[in-house]
Order: C-alpha cells, then sequence, then structure tokens
C-alpha cells in the first residue's frame, strides 16, 4: 500500500501482483475482516499506480459486488476503492450509475453518506464525458442515468481535470434543449439527503453538485435555494468554503444584494467570534479578503477588499494588543486596506488608530526585546508602511522608530536592507550607526553594521564619507587589524567594493585609498592583504567608468568557479554556500605524516605532517598560496584545533612541514577532517576538502613531563611513587594487570630501544630488566615493568585509568613485536 511503484515497476509485475493479491483475497477466511480491507486497499494502489486498470476493470466489478453483499468494513473499504478508482480514472462507473443509485437507496447505515459520494462523482464524471461529445440526443442522456452495463472506462477518455474557477466561459456544457427532468429530480433528491451527512460529506457532496448544475444549462441555479438559509448559518469551516464556491460559481444568478450583505456580515462576525479557535477565525478573515462578489471591481486575483466592507462594518475587527501575532497581523492587513479605500474623513480617523496602534507595539519593544515581540511588531510596521508609504509625515516617524528598533535589535539587519522604500530607511540606519558610542560596537554587532553599510554604499543618493571615516576609525583605534579575523575583514571589503561603483567615489577618493592602503599594509591576514592591494591598484590606475566594468565583469562574466572567493563571501557568510558556488578542488593537496613526533610537557600532544601536492592534479594548481588549513574534530576527545596558514606550496619545491597541536580531553585515537583555503596565482581564492588525517593511540604518546635535566634517582622516584598510588587501589580507575609473550625476531632490548626509547626511565639490561613510563594527556599515565625470563617476557602494567585497558590481561599471548601487542593490550 505504501510503496506500489517501487515493488511494482511495470505494468506487466503490477498486473501479476494484483492476480496474486486477488487470489489471497478470495482464500481469506470471512472472519478475517481487517486482513481482507488490507488486501483490498493493496490491489487497488497497485492497479492503479502501475496504470493496468484498462486491462483490470473485472476488480472493479468485484468491489462492486461486494458493495451490497458482504459485511460493512468491507462495503466501506469497497466503496472507498471505487471512489478511488473513479477518481483517478474518470468515467470508469459511468456507465454504472442506476446499479449505483440503488446501493445507495438501499443503505441504511452510516455507509449511505458514502455511497451518496460515490454516486456523485459518478454523475458528474459521467456528464463530463458526455460535454466532449458534439449534438448529445435525450437517449444518450437518459442511458447515462439508467446505465448498467460495464465500465467504460479507456486510457485516454477523459483527462483528470476538475472545473475551473472563475472562468465559467470555459466550463465545459451540454448543449441545449435536452430533458433534464429525470436529473433534476436526481439533484433535488440528493440535496434533500445532504443535512444527513456528516459537514465534510456535505461539502464534497454539494462541490459536486454545483459543477454538475454549471455543466447542465438545463437545470437552474435556483435547485441550492433552499440550502442557502441552512449554509448561510453553518459554523463549520468545510460547508462556509462550500458556500463561497458555490457563490463564486454561480454569483447573481443565484445569490441577491441581500444574499451577499448576509453572507458577509456572517464572515465579519465569525472573524471575531470568542468560541472559534484562532485557526478558524483566521480562515473567516482570509474569506473576506477573497471574498467573491457579485459584480467584482478588479479579477486581476489580488487581494482586494469587497465594496460592502466598509469602517463601520469592520470596526470589531480593529487590531489590538492583546490578540496573538497571527490574528493581530491578519486584522492590521485587512484595516489597512478598509481605510485604503475609505473616504478621507473616515481613512484619516482610521489611518490614525492604526498608527497609535503601531506606537503601541514598539513601546511593549522597549520594555520586552524577546523575540516574538520584536518580529510581530517588524512585521507589523512593514505592513502599515506598505499601504501608506505615500504618507511623508507617518512614514518619516516609523522610519524613525525603526532605526530606533535596529539600534537595540542589530540581528535585524538582513530584514531592514530591502524594502522598496529603502532610501530613507537606509539613510537613517546609516546615522545611526553613526552615532553609536565604541561600546556597542562589538564583534559581533560590527558584523550586522558591516551588512547595513554595504546596502547603503550600493545607493547612489546616499553620500558615503561618513561610512569611510567610521571603517577608518574602527580599524585605527580597534585591535581588528591585530586580530586578523577574515570574516570582519572580507564584510569590510564588501563595503570598499560597493564604495569602488559609488558615482561620488570622486568626492572620497583620497579617503578610500588611504583605507585601502592601511588594511593592505596592518590587517593580520594575507588574503584580506591581497585583496585590499588589488582594490587599491584599480582605484588608483582606473576611470571611474572603466572601474564600474572591471568589478561588473568580475561580479558577472565568466565561469561560476572562478568568482573571487571574497566577493562570494560578501554575499553570503555561510562557508557552504560558497562552496557551492566556486565548486570544490577535491585532492589537489594531501597530508602525509612525517617521520617523527615533537617531544612536548604539559597537556598537548605535537604532530608533524608534510604537505604536498598530489600525484594527479590539474597544473592550474602547481603553485598556491596562502593556504589556510582548516581542523574539524569528529569527536569531543580533543579540543579544537586552531588554523594553520602556509605561505605557498610549490609544486617542484621541498614540501613545507606544518605542526598540529591537539590538547586531549580523553587520550583517545581520533580522526580530523581537514579541508582548505588558497590563492592561486590570478588572485582567485578556492576552498578543497583534504583527505583526512588519523591519529593513532602511540601517537598521543609523551615522556614523563618533569625538567629536561631532571636526575635518574628523580626519575625513579616519580616512577615508584605513580606506581605505589596506583597499585594501592585508592582510585576506582586505576588498575595493574600482566601479560606474558615470546619474541621471535629480535631480542627484548631492541624492542624496547626500537619503540620505547623515548620513555625509558631506567634500563638494567645486566639484570635484564626495564621501566618505562608513558604519559597520556591531559593526566592518565600507564606504567610497564618489563622482566626478561628465562622462555618469555614478562610485562606488569599499572594505569591509574582502566578505560584505557579493553580487559584485564593475564594470560600469555604470542607476538612478533612488543609495540604492537603492548599497544593492542592498551588501545581499546
Amino acid at each position: 500500500m505504501e510503496h506500489p511503484t517501487i515493488l511494482c515497476p511495470s505494468a506487466s509485475v503490477g498486473e501479476e501482483t494484483a492476480l496474486e493479491l486477488l487470489s489471497v483475497f478470495s482464500h481469506t477466511p470471512q472472519k478475517s475482516i481487517v486482513l481482507k480491507c488490507n488486501v483490498m486497499l493493496a490491489i487497488t494502489n497497485v492497479i492503479i499506480c502501475t496504470s493496468c486498470l484498462n486491462t483490470h476493470t473485472k476488480t472493479a466489478e468485484d468491489w462492486l459486488d461486494l458493495c451490497g453483499l458482504s459485511q460493512q468494513p468491507i462495503r466501506a473499504t469497497a466503496c472507498d476503492c471505487l471512489r478511488e478508482m473513479e477518481t483517478c480514472s474518470p468515467g470508469l462507473l459511468s456507465q454504472k450509475l442506476e446499479a449505483l443509485y440503488l446501493l445507495k437507496q438501499q443503505e441504511t447505515t452510516v455507509l449511505h453518506q458514502s455511497y451518496c459520494l460515490l454516486y456523485t462523482l459518478g454523475l458528474k464524471n459521467a456528464i463530463r464525458i458526455l460535454t466532449n461529445q458534439k449534438d448529445v440526443t435525450d437517449l444518450e442522456f437518459k442511458s447515462i442515468l439508467g446505465g448498467n452495463e460495464g465500465f467504460a472506462w479507456k486510457s485516454n477518455q477523459l483527462e483528470l481535470t476538475s472545473l475551473p474557477i472563475n472562468m465559467l466561459v470555459q466550463v465545459p456544457r451540454l448543449t441545449q434543449g435536452l430533458d433534464c427532468k429525470e436529473l433534476k429530480s436526481i439533484m433535488s433528491l440528493l440535496l434533500e439527503e445532504s443535512y444527513l451527512l456528516m459537514p465534510i460529506s456535505q461539502s464534497a457532496l454539494l462541490r459536486e453538485l454545483v459543477e454538475v448544475v454549471a455543466m447542465v444549462p438545463g437545470l437552474s441555479r435556483t435547485l441550492f435555494k433552499s440550502q442557502l438559509l441552512r449554509l448561510f448559518g453553518t459554523a463549520d469551516v468545510s460547508l462556509m468554503h462550500a458556500t463561497l464556491f458555490m457563490k463564486d460559481t454561480f454569483t447573481d444568478s443565484l445569490f441577491t444584494t441581500v444574499d451577499e450583505n448576509f453572507l458577509l456580515k456572517r464572515l465579519v462576525g465569525m472573524a471575531q467570534h470568542p468560541l472559534l479557535r484562532i485557526t478558524e477565525k483566521l480562515f473567516y478573515m482570509e474569506c473576506i479578503l477573497h471574498f467573491p462578489e457579485n459584480r467584482p471591481i478588479s479579477s486581476s486575483g489580488e487581494e482586494s477588499l469587497p465594496v460592502l466592507v466598509t469602517p463601520r462594518r469592520a470596526a470589531f475587527l480593529h487590531p489590538t494588543v492583546f490578540n496573538d501575532s497571527a490574528t493581530m497581523l491578519c486584522r492590521l492587513n485587512l484595516l489597512c486596506l478598509v481605510h485604503l479605500e475609505a473616504n478621507e474623513g473616515e481613512a484619516d480617523k482610521g489611518i490614525g488608530f492604526l498608527f497609535d496602534h503601531i506606537m503601541a507595539l514598539l513601546k511593549i519593544v522597549d520594555n520586552d526585546g524577546s523575540r516574538e515581540v520584536v518580529v510581530t511588531s517588524l512585521r507589523a510596521l512593514f505592513i502599515f508602511l506598505m499601504h501608506f508609504s505615500g504618507m511623508e509625515e507617518l512614514s518619516e516617524k516609523l522610519i524613525d522608530k525603526l532605526c530606533d528598533m535596529y539600534s537595540r535589535h542589530s540581528r535585524l539587519a538582513p530584514n531592514l536592507i530591502d524594502p522598496v522604500w529603502s532610501v530613507k530607511l537606509l539613510r537613517g540606519l546609516q546615522k545611526r550607526i553613526m552615532e553609536m558610542p565604541p561600546l556597542q560596537l562589538t564583534i559581533h554587532n560590527l558584523s550586522w553594521h558591516l551588512k547595513v553599510l554595504k546596502r547603503v554604499a550600493k545607493e547612489g543618493q546616499i553620500t558615503q564619507r561618513n561610512t569611510i571615516y567610521l571603517l577608518l576609525n574602527v580599524l585605527i583605534n580597534s585591535n581588528l587589524c591585530e586580530r586578523g579575523n577574515w570574516q570582519v575583514g572580507n564584510a569590510v571589503l564588501a563595503v570598499y567594493r560597493n564604495l569602488l561603483d559609488h558615482p561620488s567615489i570622486d568626492q572620497v577618493f583620497i579617503e578610500l585609498a588611504d583605507l585601502l592602503q592601511y588594511i593592505s599594509i596592518q590587517y593580520d591576514d594575507t588574503d584580506i592583504k591581497d585583496h585590499a592591494r588589488i582594490y587599491y591598484t584599480l582605484l588608483t590606475n582606473l576611470s571611474w567608468e572603466k572601474l564600474t566594468g572591471v568589478l561588473a565583469k568580475r561580479l558577472d562574466g565568466g565561469r561560476a568557479k572562478e568568482r573571487s572567493h571574497s566577493a562570494i563571501m560578501a554575499e553570503s557568510e555561510e562557508i557552504a554556500k560558497s562552496v557551492e558556488a566556486t565548486g570544490e578542488v577535491r585532492n589537489w593537496l594531501e597530508v602525509y605524516q612525517g617521520q617523527f613526533q615533537t617531544p612536548g610537557f604539559g597537556s598537548e600532544v605535537t604532530l608533524r605532517y608534510n604537505l604536498t601536492h598530489a600525484k594527479e592534479t590539474d597544473p592550474l594548481f602547481d603553485k598556491v598560496f596562502t593556504i589556510c588549513l582548516h581542523f574539524e574534530l569528529k569527536d569531543s576527545n580533543y579540543a579544537k584545533v586552531t588554523d594553520i596558514h602556509v605561505p605557498c606550496v610549490f609544486r617542484d619545491r621541498k614540501s613545507p612541514e606544518v605542526k598540529v597541536k591537539l590538547k586531549p580531553f580523553q587520550p583517545y585515537p581520533t580522526s580530523l577532517c581537514v579541508s582548505a583555503m588558497f590563492t592561486m596565482q590570478d588572485g582567485r581564492s578556492w576552498h578543497s576538502r583534504l583527505p583526512d588525517v588519523s591519529v593513532s593511540f602511540p601517537e598521543i604518546f609523551l615522556p614523563l613531563p618533569l625538567p629536561p635535566n631532571s636526575s635518574r634517582e628523580c626519575r625513579e622516584q616519580v616512577f615508584e611513587r605513580i606506581w605505589e598510588a596506583t597499585a594501592s587501589g585508592n582510585s576506582d580507575k586505576s588498575a595493574i594487570s600482566l601479560f606474558c609473550f615470546k619474541p621471535e625476531d629480535k631480542s627484548l632490548a631492541d624492542l624496547i630501544k626500537t619503540h620505547f626509547q623515548g620513555y625509558l626511565i631506567t634500563d638494567q639490561q645486566s639484570e635484564r630488566s626495564w621501566k618505562v613510563l608513558l604519559f597520556l594527556p591531559p593526566k592518565c599515565h600507564i606504567l610497564l615493568k618489563i622482566t626478561q625470563a628465562e622462555d618469555a617476557a614478562q610485562v606488569s602494567i599499572a594505569t591509574d585509568n582502566r578505560e584505557l585497558l579493553p580487559f584485564p590481561v593475564s594470560c600469555r599471548v604470542s607476538s612478533a613485536l612488543l609495540k604492537e601487542k603492548s599497544t593492542k593490550a592498551l588501545n581499546n
């Protein structure tokens, strides 16, 4: 039932599956009602989804037989299956209307409404088929209503479409002059029985009958007249929706002006009813906004209030601060439209009320800066200004309030920089940023301010001298240049890039050149320096016309992969988006582990690697510059690894060595995801994924963290103290263990010298015993006492972290190498 097209990819497979399931259905005991119902649904889904219904109309015949003979659950399922078949294959039941009508009349249980809906759907589709024929006779028309011959569906007989809305001229219609007495009698009976149905079923039935009347000219719209009073008083959303569908279809041929006025009053009353849910009241307000008038003034489909919705009628829908956000915004939009169309006296009074409401919201924001309150107030402001931006006095006051709101909530920057009335607002935002005290220009807020200033720099009507002075003041009187934050630097360059394209650049030429030169010298990031130097060169060597042409070509011309990474990041600070825009150069570099590890002290482990080109890469990448290696951990056992910067990598030169410093929280193996950003000779920036770097367990071993000139006696004393503390069992995590093995290829002394030379505390080869101390940062120790017996080597192990041992080791172990077995015993 859930995935028929996956299990049955072709019509032939679907046909075979349906036959098998029919066999299962026929052999299922009568008492297994639930199973039989599920098998019926599965067969129906397979037949419909694999498009083999034209060869399996007998299945529909079987389901039709079950509708009149079997138990109620099976009849209900059979009815649902037939309705689904008729919906997906219109016209399937067009020759079975008499049988369906009889079943409907005979059914006295709750299933009567299912039979009603099935018959009505078949009737509508049968008439729709007749509308495609020319010169339909009364005999053909009556044969449809009394047909009981077979299943008439063919694969190309009728497309699955519904009647168009608001385009009655395109509704297919039968020819005039047909005898509709029998059909009218059936329609009247269905309408009389409709009140017995559930609201959802009533709504579906009414929609089908409306379409039937729209297609048959001989049926009068007044058939529905007796239903209007009951429908006008309904509190059910689905029935109200069906009523509006009926009004939209028949307009003044069924609904008088009095009916229209009453229905609109009803919608306004329901939109403010205190016992209705919020979603229901919002539905009624949407119905008012899109009310189908008898004589609509506009047919564009846009939101436009009916003429009958006057300020007096909508007075009870005025928004208040006690409304929930959705209701308040919907009411505000509705009332703005009302007062926009009202006469001058009423409009001024209503607009003043709405303006006072907006000011009250902003006062609430001053006292409660929660996200919901700020967002609601901002949306309300936008709605008001969208309708009344032409009123200079009010819009200037609200723009001033918006600037105040931005001063306290700078994260609103993305929502303030693109409205149609942006020039006034942007000028106010620029002024407000200039007036901010230095303490408010934090790194977090500065990023938002730079976004606003970048947008301000696009406006030729706004002078940019103050923007340049502000940026110069921030860069000189703060530590931004020393910190070298790439994202902040790139955001600053994005402002400059727009300033280079500004028509008044001649007026600020010297200040802008000074700024770019300052960044190219003082900013502690090579990529930012390079781009500032490029902008400085363009500014000082090209005319404004040529400069704008170069910038436009750089951003819009050429392949997307060749765009400047800085230009891309100026549009979006999300690295992932920039990678998608520029493309990825995979495996241009590789990280190879060096032959040694830096002995360190404290809780850091320093690993050395060589950075070299991959074997097969594009010659374009033989020389890369200003590489920034970024590391991401796959677990939480280590502190964040800082980025590593490499000046350049040339294929024909020695590979540079990089040092990766790890600060473990837990002494476990790990793996690092490595990515790189780098610059080419042409100034373009790229992003690449590098192969992961694995850090094995032995690589985090460190010698005992003691001063280098410590005596042998001091080291032995520390070893014994740690051993005694571990062996005492005072700590819950301490453990003592033992294992044995027999060296095969090398002597025990050679193995220890090869693998544990840097960790030896004592080396008493004459007594054939050794002591090894491994320090695992941040504060774990593994101590080894190794003794050469006659036939095997014995290794006593003590540790203050038993989780480092996979199990108590007390068995004999045969191995070729001490390092392999010792690290395997220690590594979990």
